[in-house]
């Protein structure tokens, strides 16, 4: 049995000698002869190994001929407008425009994630805008601050999604109907294949077909018998990963639109023994898709009853987390069944398409504040904001009706306030923090009175003062009002003014994210349907093999076996020896009979002449 690795070569070296002209042979010439031969010889043998469309040049005109005369013009021009949208289409839905496509939309989403976005984060591109005065302005006209909500980055994605679909359909139709058909029959000449194999053999064609047939179908061919050969293919998987691979894009396409048209997110910082209701209303922020609606809210509410953060007390880690837990009691619907949960960082509670993220902490020290006459006129739990990982934290208090001063008149006040967990200690720096932990609690205020411009209608920070229609309180030397309290201490304000007292209660707020984020299940999907589908149509080889058996002249039955991929590669060649070994089990090779030996040579067990002695005569 011999096996061949032959390759679809033209030896374009060799040279024809003229004698008298010298000229030499148009190997270009030759080699287009030789690879349409080899097609004719091929003919539906090598055909339909891969669904991917057939790449068309570009004529010179579609119209073809004109006719005479404005009906003719009109049909021309209606030729020529078809021809030309087709062409443009074929171009569209081919994988090259795809992928060029994909990978303008990567590069569109480079500076949606460089430049801030005004869906993400407006204060920060009205900083950007104010810190850049000639960028900003360009960056606005080519919709860089929006730009997954931009004409051209829409433009990309639907042309994407279109080239995908227009790619798809057809060739999911095309690889239907070659599973609904077998494969093609045996080519004329096996021998021009790139893997190929012969022997002789006794054993009848029919058997040796039969013996094929059952060889191929064990090692999962799709094999039946056309004619005097066997023909089987296998590999089909590698054409429906590639497909398989498409339609997740698609899906993930649809899937990211969706999500984005109808997504909402929306923060609340919530003290403890405080509540939240999920209605746009109780929201800090909040910011949705385009298509989402106040009913998309799911009705449900939660309170925070206690909130448990625990830190590294030494070592290269003091002051790292070791635990942040909220812990809720919520329900669902307006008269839903209270139930108790923990809330842990990357462990949100999900409430139908809702998840509630734990995202920040903080202190929110207890303050009460008391007119000139001792009358409570505020008492509340404050929140702070952490300026750093030690919880050093600043806000404002804000004391905004019911305060009369000294001479009876209304006025409104406001204190800044910093505050810090764990004290450094008088005389070592600033007010900062150096644990996270309620250790050693200090809350340093400065006083104002006057107006603190909330009745303007213009928005405020809550955590930040407008002393622009306000006065500093000053002591009685003229300096300015402000000292450091611990916890049950107060600060006296200046001519009877009142005082402001720091509680001994501090407690602690949580910071929640409720995110609805819907198309991101059908997402992850599509994400791991494309990996194995890449993976398939990669690392599997779409082959045929054909297994022809005929009766020579002589009257013995030669068997040809030969393989053809759908690209070179080393596995067919070897593929085909092992198949090749099993059929030849059953077909082995035909034993060469010897030769009769001629009358003047001697028989092979003839005894050899004894030689006369010396001297002797010969008879």
């Amino acid at each position: 049995m011999s096996t061949t690795d032959t390759g679809k070569t033209t030896d374009t070296g060799e040279t024809r000698e003229a004698a008298d002209t010298g000229e030499t042979t148009d190997t270009g010439t030759a080699q287009a002869a030789q690879e349409a031969q080899d097609a004719r010889d091929l003919g539906a043998a090598g055909s339909q190994l891969s669904t991917a469309p057939v790449e068309t040049a570009v004529p010179g005109s579609f119209g073809g001929m004109r006719g005479p005369g404005v009906a003719g013009w009109l049909a021309w021009s209606g030729r020529e407008v078809l021809g030309w949208a087709r062409w443009f289409w074929r171009q569209l839905t081919s994988m090259r425009v795809a992928l060029i496509l994909l990978f303008l939309l990567s590069l569109g989403a480079i500076p949606g994630s460089l430049i801030p976005q005004s869906g993400t984060d407006a204060v920060k591109v009205a900083d950007f805008k104010d810190a850049h005065s000639v960028l900003g302005p360009i960056y606005d006209k080519l919709g860089l601050f929006h730009v997954y909500s931009s004409v051209w980055f829409s433009a990309i994605y639907i042309l994407l999604f279109v080239s995908l679909i227009g790619c798809i359909v057809p060739r999911t139709w095309q690889f239907v109907g070659q599973l609904r058909g077998r494969p093609p029959g045996a080519p004329k000449r096996l021998t021009r294949l790139p893997a190929y194999a012969t022997w002789r053999t006794d054993a009848e064609p029919e058997q040796v077909r039969e013996a094929a047939l059952t060889v191929l179908k064990q090692h999962r061919f799709r094999a039946h018998v056309d004619g005097n050969a066997v023909a089987a293919e296998k590999g089909y998987l590698r054409e429906a990963g590639n497909l398989i691979f498409h339609i997740a894009l698609i899906v993930l396409l649809v899937a990211f639109a969706w999500g984005q048209l109808f997504k909402s997110e929306g923060n609340k910082l919530i003290v403890e023994g405080g509540g939240f209701s999920n209605t746009l209303s109780q929201y800090d922020d909040f910011k949705s898709g385009n298509l989402f609606s106040d009913d998309d809210l799911t009705p449900f509410s939660f309170d925070l009853k206690n909130f448990t953060g625990t830190y590294e007390r030494s070592g290269p880690n003091k002051g790292t987390p070791r635990t942040y837990q909220a812990e809720l009691t919520y329900s669902e619907g307006a008269y839903g069944k209270e139930k108790k949960t923990t809330v842990k960082v990357n462990e949100p509670l999900e409430i139908g398409d809702s998840k509630v993220y734990l995202v920040s902490h903080g202190y929110a020290p207890v303050v009460t504040v008391r007119d000139g006459k001792d009358n409570v006129v505020y008492r509340d739990a404050v929140p702070m904001l952490p300026l750093d990982s030690n919880v050093t934290s600043q806000g404002a208090i804000k004391v905004m009706d019911g305060y009369k001063n000294a001479q009876g008149r209304s006025e409104q006040l406001g204190f800044a306030a910093f505050f810090v967990p764990t004290f450094a200690g008088a005389g070592k720096g600033d007010m900062f923090s150096v644990f996270p932990a309620l250790d050693y609690p200090v809350l340093a205020l400065s006083g104002y009175h006057g107006s603190l411009g909330v009745n303007s209608g213009i928005p405020q920070n809550v955590y930040q003062l407008d002393t622009s229609k306000m006065k500093q309180f000053k002591d009685a030397k003229g300096d300015i009002l402000k000292k450091r309290l611990l916890p049950g201490e107060t600060m006296q304000l200046p001519n009877g003014a009142g005082s402001i007292t720091f509680e001994k209660d501090v407690k602690e707020w949580a910071g929640f994210q409720v995110a609805q984020q819907p198309g991101s299940v059908s997402a992850l999907a599509g994400a791991f349907a494309a990996i194995f589908g890449l993976a398939g149509s990669l690392f599997i080889q779409r082959r045929r093999v054909w297994v022809r058996a005929t009766t020579g002249a002589d009257g013995v039955t030669v068997v040809e076996m030969a393989g053809l991929g759908r690209s070179e590669s080393a596995k067919l060649p070897e593929e085909l020896g092992d198949l090749a070994a099993l059929v030849h089990e059953q077909a082995p090779t035909k034993a060469d009979e010897p030769a009769e030996p001629a009358e003047d040579e001697p028989h092979p067990d003839a005894e050899p002449p004894v030689p006369a002695a010396e001297g002797a005569e010969n008879k």
